[in-house]
């Protein structure tokens, strides 16, 4: 009766009002193009980790790869860990995303390029092949937790080859920034 109460309570004052702006669905607002310039120009200056792919297509199939094998590697525990379950949630959806933009771009790919795809996905992929056959759990479950996430430029090449934009991105002085990253004065 009191949880009845209680939700009762909590969809009255949650009800908008009649002027009130109702948000429908799962959206986020959207950047500016200004600010996803910005993010972009961050992205791609930052360096690439070691044996990643320069060009967005195989960049963004190592990226998808890696996440792929970071989740597969988290299936391996047994530990029923809140976190770790979430963390797995997220990564399928980003790999889902990425997976989603090879997919669109693949008919404008030459299969040269293809082919480079296929090797940095196989690539990012073998990485995880000697924990996955580690036995001992508490290896595989510490590099689990020592997963430090992708890069930020994955996002934005999978934005770019599923726009199918082919300029180069803003260098950072395009975008307004100083070598560090900071807004230059106007």
């Amino acid at each position: 009766m009191l949880t009845s109460l209680l939700l009762a309570a909590l969809m009255q004052t949650a009800s908008p009002g009649q002027d009130d702006v109702v948000v429908t669905g799962n959206r986020r607002p959207l950047e500016s193009v200004a600010d996803v310039r910005t993010r972009e120009a961050l992205a791609y200056e930052a360096p690439l980790p070691r044996g990643a792919p320069e060009a967005d297509y195989p960049f963004v199939a190592w990226c998808e790869a890696l996440v792929t094998g970071h989740v597969k590697l988290g299936e391996t525990l047994t530990n029923d860990d809140p976190l770790d379950r979430e963390i797995m949630r997220l990564g399928r959806l980003e790999a889902v995303d990425f997976r989603s933009a090879l997919a669109e771009a693949s008919a404008r790919q030459t299969s040269a390029v293809r082919e480079a795809a296929r090797r940095a996905a196989d690539d990012a992929t073998a990485m995880f092949a000697p924990l996955m056959a580690q036995e001992d759990e508490k290896v595989r479950s510490q590099a689990f937790g020592l997963f430090f996430g992708l890069p930020g430029r994955c996002e934005h090449a999978a934005r770019r080859i599923r726009a199918n934009i082919t300029t180069p991105p803003a260098t950072l002085a395009e975008a307004g920034l100083d070598a560090d990253g900071r807004p230059t004065a106007p």
